[in-house]
């Protein structure tokens, strides 16, 4: 069983820095890959970040330059390093484990329940 907790979210200002992680538990590296996601109201949840197996790493478009995914195989830890937030940053942030990176509708995705970033201006 897979178990994926987020935490680390909050409020901040536009322009600062924020760091999310996610705590993993029964998660095997092995042919796996780690993202982030987000969904912001009212609009379709959306690829961030992701770090595969190998450790190759990939970033949306949208954060590249600002954001930095990294994890800690020994902890069992996924990171999520925020600079330069803007207001369209905010969302709830979901850490997933998939088989390919950034597959949303992977049907053996595993899921955690998110946590709240906002970036006020």
């Amino acid at each position: 069983q897979v178990d994926l907790v987020e935490s680390g979210g909050g409020s901040v200002q536009a322009g600062g820095s924020l760091s999310i992680s996610c705590a993993a538990s029964g998660v095997t590296y092995m042919s796996y890959c780690m993202n982030w996601f987000r969904q912001a109201p009212g609009k379709e949840r959306e690829w961030v970040a992701a770090i595969d197996s190998d450790g190759t790493i990939t970033y949306a478009d949208s954060v590249k330059g600002r954001f930095s995914i990294s994890r800690d195989k020994p902890k069992n830890a996924l990171f999520l390093q925020m600079n330069g937030l803007e207001i369209e940053d905010t969302a709830m942030y979901y850490c997933a484990r998939t088989q390919i990176c950034g597959w949303i509708e992977d049907p053996q995705g595993f899921w955690g329940q998110g946590t709240q970033v906002t970036v006020s201006s």
